[in-house]
């Protein structure tokens, strides 16, 4: 390994200002492991995690996702989704060699202080990840993860935790009655969580509501062809739709101007306007005093703690595994691979989602 490894510095007052910086190793004290970052992916769930990088009341504290890889105080390092390699162990229970599926800084490298090490994995215990959700804290090994496939492996930071948030939201959905809505009307619908909560809704035995992805124009075609969703339309034919059918908006992208069309046009027929994301980080929010439901926030950790109350987590990690593996049969015609090598590579993956610019047919996935 390198004396120097490469990180990426986000300012967190400015998340379009990034520079690669040198990241030089430091020695390990016990109970840390180094990691070279084998893969990762960039999508547009990590420009929600640097929009919600500073303290916004998401994790019900004064903390966000720059806390995860760095001190307050020092630019901020975006926690990514990928697999990572021990590079050197002071930790007993993790040799040389292992690999760990888990929430890396975007990096060559990390430095990560292991806790509750066990065949599965282990917890990462640095003092301020402690108060952050249990669910981007666990590195799972591969070899122990029953669903894991060697042919699906650029699939797994790519689409898993998109897919599961996706999976989890559908979920609700089915446990609230689907909200008394006729119709659910997914924003971004080209995104990777949309693709997965419409994959789950269809999934669903029964009657379901129809679901109606909205996108650009340019992507209806091409949305409508992949055959995730009953309909797709753009953004500029929702005032087509019948304002008496009962609906529900899922918002991926926190754009304001799309919220408030919708909220106009259904007013009181919308029965449940749910936010899940804010890729659209630029855009106006505009949507105080809205007709219709108040909006609400979507965490997937939390709705997967309450899953794992409700079932155990046995139980809950098994229906995680059976969604996933009827999931692979179709993502591979949904995103192709696109791989990035290098510190220069990952910086200009970085710029082309924040600016819109990336393929939201390809999966980015970044080689260090």
């Amino acid at each position: 390994m390198s004396e120097t490894g490469w990180a990426i510095d986000i300012d967190r007052d400015d998340i379009a200002r990034a520079e690669l910086v040198g990241d030089p190793a430091a020695p390990l004290v016990p109970g840390q492991v180094r990691v070279a970052v084998d893969s990762y992916a960039m999508t547009a769930n990590n420009i929600t995690y640097a929009v919600f990088g500073k303290p916004a009341g998401l994790f019900g504290n004064d903390q966000g996702y720059w806390d995860f890889f760095a001190e307050r105080g020092t630019p901020g390092r975006l926690p990514v989704w990928g697999f990572a390699t021990v590079t050197e162990s002071a930790a007993e229970g993790i040799a040389v060699g292992d690999t760990f599926y888990g929430y890396y800084p975007m990096a060559s490298h990390a430095v990560l202080n292991t806790g509750n090490v066990g065949p599965g994995g282990f917890t990462d215990v640095t003092p301020r990840r402690t108060t952050l959700p249990p669910i981007y804290n666990n590195y799972q090994r591969i070899g122990a993860l029953h669903d894991y496939r060697a042919t699906d492996h650029d699939y797994w930071p790519v689409f898993r935790p998109l897919f599961l948030t996706g999976w989890l939201i559908a979920g609700q959905f089915e446990d609230e009655g689907d909200y008394g809505a006729a119709q659910i009307l997914i924003a971004s619908a080209s995104s990777k969580t949309a693709i997965g909560l419409g994959f789950s809704l269809a999934q669903r035995s029964g009657h379901r509501p129809e679901t109606i992805g909205l996108t650009s124009a340019a992507n209806v075609e091409a949305l409508a062809a992949q055959g995730i969703y009953d309909r797709v339309i753009s953004y500029d034919q929702i005032m087509t739709l019948n304002p008496a059918a009962p609906s529900a908006l899922v918002d991926m992208a926190g754009n304001g101007a799309v919220t408030r069309v919708v909220h106009s046009h259904f007013g009181n027929q919308l029965k449940a306007s749910i936010i899940v994301g804010k890729s659209h980080w630029d855009a106006q929010a505009d949507v105080e005093g809205l007709p219709g439901p108040e909006r609400q926030g979507f965490f997937a950790p939390g709705r997967s703690q309450k899953r794992i109350a409700d079932w155990g987590g046995a139980a809950f990690g098994q229906k995680i595994a059976e969604a996933w593996l009827a999931f692979m049969t179709v993502a591979p015609r949904l995103a192709a691979i696109d791989k990035r090598h290098g510190g220069e590579a990952a910086l200009a993956a970085y710029q082309e989602m924040l600016s819109g610019r990336a393929d939201p047919k390809a999966g980015i996935v970044v080689l260090p």
